[in-house]
């Protein structure tokens, strides 16, 4: 099925180091294909050298801030460009990243979670490390930091909400463990208010599938959750990658529009189809 282009508001920047393309690029990408709003939300700052390979640095924000304006004021009557953040959750670090989002009137905060411990376990120099643990427990924690992440409130948006299974290691079926702390994720989610990406992201990773996973988002829908979409592009050439799907995905689970924002304030937009 094709649809009218919705917002894209996951995009990155060379800044978190394993992305290339200026804004600009991701604009004139974005306009290509017929988009008219774009959010860009790399990597944040984090406190005490956290994760400082695969991010800004605190002194890159600044200029960060000052591309994304510039594209934004740039291409004002031709595309909406929000101003965003992916900041992750990582317990003990709520207290800096809460004043980082408070110094800067963002469009969007994206939160999400990369680690478990200390174990990054997304990154694929660290996945051998899977063969140490235990998959359901792996599952258990991963939905809890999510849960814990959706009731700080510090965030408008959760960011790839299963992203745990990127390499294809998958929960044992029907695990009764698993499905509840998924459910209890969903539930911190709906309580604060939050919205769900989905996330086309996944296709281009070993696990071959949209993040969340239909089940997750089946769940959802039925609780009044509401949803956005992200392509996670690290280049140009991937904005608005897999949109159709991800809103044949939604159309399914009865989605039949999606969160935008601006200065932190929601507005709705129909999910369409055309031809």
């Amino acid at each position: 099925m094709k649809y009218q282009p919705i917002p894209d508001y996951h995009m990155h920047t060379p800044r978190c180091n394993h992305a290339v393309g200026e804004v600009r690029e991701y604009a004139d990408m974005a306009i290509r294909l017929g988009l008219k709003e774009i959010g860009m939300s790399d990597h944040s700052p984090m406190p005490d050298g956290f994760d400082a390979a695969w991010r800004m640095a605190a002194e890159e924000l600044p200029d960060y801030l000052m591309e994304v304006e510039g594209v934004r004021d740039e291409l004002v009557s031709k595309l909406s460009v929000r101003v965003g953040l992916e900041a992750d959750f990582h317990p003990g670090t709520e207290e800096a990243v809460q004043a980082m989002i408070d110094g800067y009137a963002w469009d969007y905060v994206m939160g999400s979670v990369h680690y478990i411990g200390d174990w990054a376990f997304d990154n694929p120099d660290e996945e051998k490390h899977w063969q140490h643990v235990n998959v359901e427990d792996a599952y258990c924690d991963y939905f809890d930091l999510v849960a814990r992440s959706a009731a700080t409130g510090m965030f408008d948006i959760i960011g790839h909400p299963d992203l745990i299974k990127k390499f294809g290691q998958r929960a044992p079926k029907n695990s009764k463990r698993v499905d509840h702390a998924e459910s209890l994720m969903l539930e911190a989610v709906q309580a604060s208010n939050t919205v769900l990406e989905i996330s086309s992201a996944g296709l281009r990773k070993p696990v071959g599938e949209i993040y969340p996973h239909t089940r997750i988002v089946k769940k959802a829908a039925a609780m009044g959750i509401a949803f956005c979409f992200g392509s996670d592009a690290h280049a140009p050439v991937e904005v608005g990658y897999g949109m159709d799907a991800c809103l044949d995905i939604l159309q399914s689970c009865g989605v039949h529009e999606v969160v935008a924002f601006e200065q932190r304030q929601r507005r709705m937009i129909a999910i369409r189809q055309v031809g």
